[in-house]
């Protein structure tokens, strides 16, 4: 890959960075905050893609993020109110500016029909605030009689303020070339306080070699304001690299004014022309200007402020998957060698012993470390959320907020990406099938705008998502009436309420009255309930009749590693993962109860919970009507109902890498995983969950978990 191609591939990876700021920055604003930090930071996002993408002549973006800009620029200045319906446009816009990024990273862009329909709007929108070049008075220039100085003051009295600098700033021609405008950037220091503008045109070429790219003018500026150096060198960011700038800071008593130092009324027009004739076009600028003017702020007394920037670097994920790969062999290979060494002649040697305790630690740390690295916040993924709430909202005609909680919440970015199409088609089915028509909401009492949530948060170990509405909630009988027509379920099927909620997994169950462009084709949830299945995670419901539903995702926090307990069940081996366990129980005959011929329940501190025995469940040996001897392990599933695992005995506790087995075999009812043990052995990891929910479907779908013990 050549510079010029690694450089745009970091443009667009920016970009990605700056379209998620923006539609941060948007809902924030939708929400009623529209502080000038917010709506600055919608702006610079903005403001970023279209100053790259003019680097990269594209022009399709650098016209649509103009147009946008120049609206968030309205806003910024007050012009403009961020109501409702400029809201909606302008989360429109960032969704069209997504795409229009996307096409021009794969050199797609074709039909700019979409993307000029919302121009047109936005030229609607701030047609009526004047031309660009006007400001409705916020900076009216002055021209002095030569006019080639320009005060940006609006001519009234003004005390004097407590900090001045004096500037000077020529563009580049790499400045104009990402459609940048000087312009903008003296409004910008006109809002910190009092400017004066002298523009340099001793560097201005002839008609007849003058290039209509190049940079030919420079400005001298003095700016009285209450801000400090960082605040008056922040206004530059945007074009950092590409002009010659020198900030120094004066006393502020200093009384001369930078008008003056244009030329007299007198100066005949010819002189400056015959100086241009006599000096070569060019300024030379020290490279060294930045320090001197930092140096000048030290010796003035004024401190420049430094923002705190966390550094980072960009890593190919490829190379990231490598390094986790190796990790997970050497956590591996470090259990290997520790048993070998243990069972040698060698276990009685304290260096050696110790030296085994350091290496594990050490191979933990590495793992956490390097685990640490693919873990990043699902706030990406929310926020992509929001795009599909707003296209369903309007194709169903409903007034739907997307509120999220927990987007700071870490998971492996394996599971985010591959947890993309499952919310997809929730959020989907929230929107179309769980919340009501705005009339029929107000029919009933409830706000005309409908809400979706969406949550995630830490718990146990795992990482729990909820997608919940506050719809009419599952309309149980019509679901029931739709699985029997459909020859799902026979119609003299007795079900209890979570049994019903759970036919809308089953593959072409679906409850739209018609085939639309969002639902009614039945491959909507199914294909939710094998995704996240094949994540090794649980999904439940909770719904409520004119209330709303809760659907709850569980999933594992990686897919790469996990603590487990290693457990023995009729010469099999099997890990138990630690997440899952509440604590080891002495199964004594007096505390379990029969509760049919191969079913039991365990008695812990007065509650009854089901015993499960792992090797009757799993078919390696078959049920008993007695309990087996052996060690009972209480675990808790993600609903939150506890049972007790029935296992021969325990044999230790470690870390082990987990190795799919549905990729490597096939999907194995009960089995999360496969793992390799310290002597090569390969070991099942047990899906808890799944083997309650075996048990529970062999009883019959009697719930016996926390029932009080009589």
């Amino acid at each position: 890959m050549d510079a010029m191609a690694e450089i745009r591939l970091t443009f667009f990876q920016e970009c990605e960075e700056q379209l998620v700021a923006l539609e941060n920055g948007l809902l924030s604003m939708q929400e009623g905050q529209t502080d000038s930090e917010t709506v600055n930071a919608v702006f610079r996002a903005v403001h970023s893609i279209k100053g790259g993408a003019g680097a990269f002549k594209l022009g399709a973006l650098v016209s649509f993020a103009h147009v946008f800009e120049t609206s968030l620029d309205r806003v910024r200045s007050g012009q403009l109110a961020p109501d409702a319906d400029v809201m909606k446009l302008f989360l429109r816009a960032a969704d069209a500016l997504a795409d229009l990024v996307a096409e021009s990273r794969e050199g797609t862009v074709g039909d700019a029909t979409p993307y000029a329909a919302v121009e047109d709007e936005f030229n609607a929108l701030i047609g009526g605030a004047g031309d660009e070049n006007e400001d409705s008075g916020e900076i009216d220039f002055q021209p002095i009689s030569t006019g080639f100085s320009m005060d940006l003051g609006n001519g009234a009295p003004v005390e004097p303020l407590p900090n001045v600098f004096r500037i000077r700033f020529r563009p580049l021609r790499e400045l104009y070339s990402k459609a940048n405008d000087p312009l903008a950037l003296f409004r910008e220091l006109n809002r910190l306080g009092k400017v004066a503008c002298h523009c340099d045109f001793s560097n201005l070429a002839f008609l007849d070699t003058i290039e209509p790219e190049d940079s030919y003018l420079s400005w001298d500026l003095r700016v009285e304001t209450a801000s400090d150096l960082a605040t008056v060198r922040e206004v530059f960011d945007f074009v950092e690299g590409d002009c010659d700038l020198v900030i120094t800071p004066e006393s502020a008593s200093t009384s001369l004014a930078l008008a003056s130092d244009a030329p007299p009324p007198g100066l005949d027009i010819t002189a400056i022309l015959q100086k241009v004739r006599d000096e070569a076009p060019g300024i030379a600028v020290s490279a060294a200007a930045p320090r001197q003017a930092a140096s000048a702020a030290e010796a003035s007394g004024v401190k420049q402020e430094k923002t705190a920037v966390q550094p980072t670097i960009r890593v190919d994920l490829d190379r990231v998957d490598r390094l986790i790969n190796l990790v997970g062999e050497l956590v591996i290979n470090q259990a290997m060698l520790t048993q070998r060494v243990l069972h040698s002649s060698h276990v009685r040697d304290r260096e050696v012993t110790s030296s085994l305790e350091e290496l594990e630690r050490l191979t933990r740390e590495i793992q956490e470390s390097v685990m640490a690295i693919r873990a990043q916040p699902v706030r990406p993924l929310f926020q992509r959320m929001a795009r599909i709430v707003r296209e369903v909202a309007e194709a169903t005609g409903k007034d739907v907020r997307l509120r999220t909680d927990g987007e700071a919440t870490e998971v492996d970015k394996t599971v985010v990406e591959l947890l993309a199409d499952p919310l997809t088609h929730m959020i989907r089915n929230a929107v179309d099938h769980g919340l009501e028509l705005p009339e029929q909401r107000v029919a009933k009492g409830k706000p005309p705008e409908g809400t979706v949530r969406l949550a995630a948060a830490h718990r146990s170990g795992r990482v729990i998502i909820e997608v919940s509405d506050d719809g009419a909630g599952i309309n149980r009988p019509r679901v029931l009436q739709k699985a029997i027509a459909n020859g799902l379920v026979p119609p003299d099927a007795q079900l209890s309420d979570s049994e019903i909620d759970n036919l809308l997994f089953l593959p072409g169950f679906s409850t739209a009255q018609s085939v639309s462009s969002i639902s009614g084709r039945g491959v909507g949830m199914d294909v939710v309930k094998r995704s996240i299945q094949a994540l090794g995670g649980r999904i439940s419901i909770a719904s409520s009749q004119g209330v709303g539903s809760t659907f709850t995702l569980s999933l594992p926090l990686t897919l790469a590693v996990l603590d487990g307990i290693v457990v023995s069940v009729d010469q099999h081996t099997y890990v138990i993962p630690l997440t899952a366990i509440v604590e080891t129980v002495k199964h004594e005959p007096s505390r379990i109860h029969h509760v049919g011929e191969y079913s039991f329940v365990l008695r812990v501190r007065d509650v009854l919970v089901p015993l499960i025995d792992v090797g009757a469940e799993l078919g390696v040996r078959p049920p008993s009507s007695e309990v087996r001897s052996g060690v009972a392990i209480l675990i808790e599933t993600a609903n939150g109902s506890r049972s007790a695992l029935l296992v021969d005995n325990i044999q230790d506790q470690r870390q082990v890498v987990i190795k799919s087995l549905e990729t490597n075999y096939k999907r194995v009812d009960g089995i999360a995983a496969a793992t390799i043990l310290g002597d090569g052995r390969v070991a099942m990891i047990l899906d808890v969950d799944a083997l309650v929910c075996m048990r529970h479907h062999e009883r019959g779908g009697t719930e016996i978990p926390f029932a009080k013990a009589s």
